[in-house]
């Protein structure tokens, strides 16, 4: 009989003793997780994203493309200081209108300095640079 209430015993209160009490912790910080979860979920819903964003990839140029890039950019700046100095002289700037092209530009005092507005006659759309005085 001792040996059956031995094993009665052992089979019994054997799990007892390696039992647990089950606790669930969300991983989510939204959702009372451990804050330190954030950037692992971060980086894994980012994994898994199909839909790329083609506007963030940053395309490298090539040494032509720089190149055209910057000589674009010196030749329009030529120019524009020749215009400059075609329409207002080595005077200066003086209050008026004048027209290139299709901007029209409107240069009047105002509180703040001398007010430029810059209207492109095509689209609408229109720039206002305030110069302050000195």
């Amino acid at each position: 009989m001792k040996p059956i209430l031995t094993l009665l015993f052992i089979c019994f209160f054997s799990p007892a003793l390696f039992a647990q009490s089950l606790v669930y912790k969300p991983r989510n910080p939204a959702f009372g997780g451990d804050t330190f979860n954030y950037q692992w979920l971060m980086s894994s819903a980012e994994n898994q994203n199909k839909f790329k964003d083609k506007s963030l990839e940053k395309v490298e140029k090539t040494e032509l493309e720089r190149f055209t890039e910057s000589l674009n950019s010196q030749l329009l700046n030529q120019i524009t200081r020749s215009l400059f100095t075609q329409q207002f002289g080595t005077s200066g700037v003086t209050e008026g209108s004048y027209t290139f092209g299709s901007l029209s530009v409107d240069i009047y005092p105002s509180e703040g300095g001398l007010s430029v507005t810059i209207l492109d006659t095509n689209t609408g759309e229109q720039t206002t640079v305030i110069i302050p005085k000195k």
